[in-house]
């Protein structure tokens, strides 16, 4: 077990990007407030972060973005609180004190300096976390099903492992998929369910034919504030975008570090466009609302 001085407190998730694929509805309301049942998809990643232990999480959000989850966060709503009271509804009101007892929750915008790219709204939090010994980051278009989540199992290898620089989780795909994720290749030239996987390179978006392996890191780190040496304005990758899997390539190979990486033990999806939250939120309906034994039917109804 860590020392208190070596636990991992905090946690940023980011949801910082256009979404474009989305619009004309993340003009207003940002992609990871969209829901899966009812709550949105940025509280199933930070109950992710309560179940690793996280103590305080920076979301990175939008300009537009950054009021919604503040008041998501925040506001009480007493008004419904007292009419649910009155009417003898008092049970409906706790899914609100569920989100008002979160840990403490500090909402910031991206660095408009930064170049675009996933690890830009990372940079911008590093002030929150730099005097920090780890800490998660998220991306919050990424969901896990099951437990334990992605966050605990990386916060456990950490635990096990704290001499590591960074620790990343993979889950394997189809060999034509990998060219959409980031290709990791592992020292010992495969996973090994025993003992130490250490990353040797992480390749964002290789062709299928050239990806090293199968196995693909996703939205979910835990970064030592080492990260900031690589992960800054003057290290753009591919498409002139800053990259987070090229920061934790360079502090693997030009800085030695060790990057360990964790296998995925849930069921990974992204929601980061609209078919795939579809799919997400489909998942979610069929194994967690007591409505989703009906799915089935319904889909014979209404292809009629």
């Amino acid at each position: 077990m860590l020392s208190p001085d070596k636990k991992v407190r905090k946690a940023i998730i980011t949801d910082a990007g256009f979404a474009s694929r989305y619009l004309p509805i993340t003009k207003t309301v940002p992609k990871a407030m969209l829901p899966l049942g009812n709550r949105p998809i940025m509280q199933f990643v930070i109950e992710e972060c309560v179940e690793a232990g996280i103590e305080e999480i920076i979301i990175v959000a939008t300009p537009e973005g950054k009021p919604i989850y503040e008041d998501y966060f925040n506001n009480n709503v007493n008004r419904i609180r007292k009419q649910l009271s009155a009417q003898g509804k008092d049970e409906r009101y706790a899914s609100v004190q569920e989100v008002l007892d979160f840990p403490k929750i500090t909402v910031i915008t991206q660095d408009p300096s930064l170049p675009y790219g996933n690890g830009s709204p990372i940079a911008s939090a590093k002030p929150f976390v730099e005097g920090e010994v780890a800490f998660l980051a998220m991306y919050s278009d990424d969901v896990v099903f099951g437990r334990p989540g992605s966050a605990k199992t990386l916060v456990d290898t950490y635990e096990k492992y704290s001499d590591a620089s960074a620790v990343i989780i993979v889950e394997d795909l189809p060999r034509e998929e990998i060219s959409k994720y980031a290709s990791v290749s592992l020292k010992a030239g495969k996973y090994s369910d025993k003992g130490e996987n250490v990353l040797v390179d992480i390749v964002e978006k290789p062709k299928a034919e050239e990806a090293p392996t199968t196995l693909a890191s996703y939205g979910r780190y835990l970064l030592t504030p080492e990260i900031f040496e690589y992960l800054n304005a003057g290290n753009t990758g591919k498409d002139g975008e800053l990259w987070t899997a090229d920061a934790i390539g360079r502090l693997c190979k030009e800085g030695g570090k060790k990057v360990l990486v964790a296998k995925s033990n849930t069921k990974w999806m992204t929601t980061g466009d609209p078919e795939n939250y579809f799919k997400a939120h489909l998942k979610y309906v069929l194994e967690y609302e007591d409505y989703g034994k009906k799915v089935a039917g319904w889909l014979q109804e209404l292809t009629k």
